[in-house]
């Protein structure tokens, strides 16, 4: 009789289990986001020569990055920089315009390397904080990692998951 109750008593745990993790299933996602960041203007710390903190704004245009099949379109970053000599650390958030009007936001944070005030390298992680219309209570995370190019825009090659409510 014990054994009986234990043996039903896990498979209602592993059915409930495997309801469970299809609810939540992530789907992966990936795509490219071209940035091109407004002219910057740093304030020195003080502590020490090439110290300052400054705020980025950049304005991105999406490509291959879909939520339930919309694409991004375009979208707006803006961070907090730490910057010390040729190394930065960000901390900010990027709002996405979806192809039906909807958004997505997602917190960032991040290192870049500089070279004489340019994107050399750089890459971070990202969460989504907020979404507006059907991507309210979205779910997710990733990383992101830019590569220069020669117009002085930064590529963002972005992947990770998400789920909807």
């Amino acid at each position: 009789m014990r054994v009986k109750n234990w043996v039903r008593n896990a498979l209602a745990f592993l059915g409930a289990a495997a309801l469970a993790a299809s609810a939540t299933a992530q789907t992966k996602v990936s795509g490219t986001a071209n940035c091109k960041a407004d002219p910057a203007t740093p304030v020195a710390v003080g502590d020490m020569a090439g110290h300052s903190f400054g705020i980025g704004k950049a304005q991105c245009t999406w490509s291959k990055f879909e939520i339930g099949g919309v694409a991004y379109k375009d979208g707006v970053s803006v961070s907090m920089d730490d910057i010390n000599g040729s190394k930065v650390t960000s901390n900010g958030y990027h709002t996405a315009t979806m192809a039906d009007g909807g958004t997505t936001t997602a917190h960032f944070h991040g290192t870049a390397k500089m070279k004489d005030g340019k994107f050399v390298s750089g890459g971070g992680t990202w969460t989504f904080s907020s979404g507006t219309g059907k991507y309210k209570g979205i779910k997710g995370k990733g990383t992101y990692k830019g590569t220069p190019n020669a117009d002085g825009t930064v590529s963002y090659l972005v992947e990770g998951e998400y789920s909807m409510p």
